[in-house]
């Protein structure tokens, strides 16, 4: 059953406003990778027409959410394992780096941000919500890149960040083997953030989802899902 959709916010029938809709929908899993954004469905929907829903799509088929296929319509954009793991292998080098550069501003006015993504993921892991589990996951590993000042790493974290979130929100195994672990993780990678040690942040950002990484030999049906 395709899914039904309602404006997320005060109603506007712009095309800016129909993306806003239309992204929320997408990155919340409520319409899944793969699956088709079927223009008069959502027409209806909200009560639009089609000229804005149109420009709505380009403008998320630019972003890389959806893909558009010549007499079939538009559908979400589907990640694989070995897509993640071979973001992963960049973010092994790149991270660490991030973590160094924002060193100053976390340990002084951006700590509480820090350890509140900490406190948000030991929350949703206890109250089983994997949507807050993964919005928090990718805001701790996402303050890094926000924090360095470098505005390179920030357009590859932008980047790489909604098809985390696309492929977290489909694969929930990394919550259900050990979720405890997954808080563990990100508290060892705050403490070493916050001391300054780049290689001890390496070194657990290296344990953090070594599976993944492995993925990338692997054929996608066979992969894990990494951590992330």
């Amino acid at each position: 059953m395709d899914h039904k959709f309602e404006w997320q916010e005060q109603r506007t029938t712009t095309p800016d406003g129909v993306y806003r809709t239309l992204r929320a929908a997408i990155l919340d899993g409520a319409v899944p990778p793969g699956g088709q954004l079927r223009e008069a469905h959502i027409a209806g929907d909200l009560g639009i027409s089609r000229s804005p829903l149109r420009e709505a799509l380009t403008k998320l088929e630019e972003e890389g959410l959806v893909v558009r296929i010549p007499y079939r319509g538009a559908f979400v954009v589907e990640v694989s394992a070995r897509e993640i793991a071979e973001i992963d292998s960049v973010r092994l080098r790149v991270e660490p780096y991030a973590a160094e550069l924002s060193a100053a501003a976390l340990r002084g006015p951006e700590r509480p941000r820090l350890l509140r993504t900490v406190e948000d993921l030991r929350r949703a892991v206890e109250e089983n919500d994997i949507p807050a589990g993964v919005d928090a996951h990718l805001r701790f590993h996402g303050l890094f890149y926000e924090l360095s000042g470098h505005r390179v790493l920030q357009s590859l974290w932008n980047g790489w960040e909604t098809k985390l979130r696309l492929y977290l929100n489909v694969d929930h195994r990394t919550y259900t083997e050990d979720p405890h672990l997954l808080v563990r993780e990100h508290e060892r990678l705050a403490a070493v953030a916050l001391e300054g040690d780049t290689d001890a942040f390496l070194r657990e950002l290296a344990a953090h989802f070594p599976v993944g990484l492995g993925a990338q030999t692997k054929d996608q049906g066979d992969a894990r899902a990494p951590r992330a």
